[in-house]
């Protein structure tokens, strides 16, 4: 397994997602700064954030908790950009390669919790 979380696969593509996600929020309706806009951001900060953190912990199943955190707050962010793009804040082509990359990166998560999980 990797030896720092800059070095995970899926901390990399959530880190890509987070920076796509602060570029595209600038253009969300000024209103939306402590609404929407705050939410999603909030949500895309955890995914790599939590990554790091289970990477950093002692055991294998604590690092498990955590990317269930980032798979769940994940999900989180791609709910909040569907209802950006409802709303009319995102285009289609934007919100489509968010949501691809997203599910990208839960792939990726899901990937790396089961090979946590497979015995040695």
């Amino acid at each position: 397994m990797a030896d720092s979380h800059r070095d995970l696969i899926a901390w990399q593509k959530a880190m890509a997602l987070v920076t796509d996600i602060y570029r595209v929020t600038e253009s969300f309706p000024d209103r939306e700064i402590y609404g929407l806009t705050n939410q999603v951001r909030r949500a895309a900060v955890s995914v790599p954030s939590n990554i790091a953190e289970g990477k950093g912990r002692l055991s294998k199943k604590e690092f498990v908790q955590f990317l269930a955190k980032a798979r769940g707050s994940l999900l989180e962010a791609q709910t909040q950009l569907e209802i950006a793009y409802n709303l009319g804040f995102l285009q289609k082509k934007d919100f489509e390669q968010l949501d691809a990359k997203a599910a990208e990166a839960g792939r990726v998560i899901n990937g790396l919790i089961a090979k946590i999980r497979r015995p040695v």
